[in-house]
């Protein structure tokens, strides 16, 4: 089992940034990729960024070149630096961690999803 827990979302001028931050814990060592997608009304769920245990980094079109994902030292975490910030990110921005058992079984694990408002 696998828990994460978001933060730093909020509301924010257009042009501005935001932090998000994505924790794990329980069976940590079992995470391979993580992620951030999000969802806005009435919209399916995006990919918006993905990362490897190795480093290698993933963008949706729309967010390449103001969006950086990172990953801590100990891939524990994973935050989404977001710059210059626009009413069409408007979401709930939600943090996912795929995690594969020693026998080779792999599950998705989802946080709880936190708002990110842009709007003056």
């Amino acid at each position: 089992q696998v828990q994460l827990v978001e933060s730093g979302g909020g509301l924010v001028q257009p042009g501005g940034s935001l932090r998000l931050s994505c924790a794990a814990s329980g069976s940590i060592s079992g995470i391979t990729s993580m992620a951030w997608y999000r969802q806005a009304p009435g919209k399916q769920r995006e990919l918006v960024a993905s990362i490897t245990r190795g480093g290698s980094t993933n963008y949706e079109d729309s967010v390449k070149g103001r969006f950086t994902i990172s990953r801590s030292n100990a891939k524990t975490a994973v935050a989404l630096q977001m710059n210059s910030l626009k009413p069409e990110d408007t979401a709930v921005y939600y943090c996912k961690a795929w995690y594969i058992a020693y026998w080779g079984q792999g599950t998705a694990y989802w946080g709880q999803g936190t708002q990110v408002t842009v709007s003056s």
